[in-house]
Formats: C-alpha cells, sequence, structure tokens
C-alpha cells in the first residue's frame, strides 16, 4: 500500500510528484479519447490509473484515494485561478510557475 495512514474503510495515501505524474498522464490521455462524463470518470478510468500508479511507482491505490487526490487538485486550481486574477500576477509557461 502507498504511504499513508488508515481510519476504518479510508486508507489515506502520501502523494509525490511520481505518482501525480502517473495519475495525470492516464487521466489527459482518456479525456482526450472522450472517457470523461459530466458526471466524472468512466469507471476503466480508475482502473488504468490504479494500474499505471502500481506500475510506475510501485504503490497500491483505490478509486477513492484518486477521486479525493482530484479534490486536491480541484482546490489547488480555484486558488490559482484566483491569484491570476488579481493584478500583477501572470503564469510562466516554460516553469509551470506563478510570476
Amino acid at each position: 500500500m502507498a504511504e499513508g495512514t488508515s481510519t476504518g474503510k479510508w486508507t489515506y495515501v502520501t502523494w509525490d510528484d511520481e505518482m501525480d505524474a502517473a495519475l495525470l498522464e492516464v487521466l489527459v490521455h482518456h479525456h482526450n479519447m472522450g472517457d470523461h462524463s459530466q458526471n466524472g470518470w468512466k469507471a476503466h478510468v480508475y482502473s488504468a490509473a490504479i494500474k499505471n500508479v502500481k506500475e510506475k511507482c510501485n504503490k497500491d491505490i483505490t478509486k477513492n484515494n484518486i477521486s479525493e487526490r482530484l479534490r486536491t487538485f480541484d482546490n489547488q486550481f480555484e486558488i490559482i485561478n484566483k491569484i491570476l486574477s488579481q493584478r500583477g500576477f501572470g503564469w510562466d509557461w516554460v516553469n509551470n510557475k506563478l510570476l
């Protein structure tokens, strides 16, 4: 199992950059194939993501771990979007960071 703590049926996973890259690789691929519906990802996308993270990072994750990570991404996106809407901030496309 990936590093983390377990409380009842939930296991909290500590994500690293390598795991994020493996997850995002699958999500981008399947998004481009149209496997993202209005209600979320199709079931086989979660399976592919779990498999890719296992193969590339040797970490076991679950669909719930992916859902929680996607919530974190959404929250981070909202924060960055608010910062970018403020005067004097921009995005550095070369280094992928705020200016």
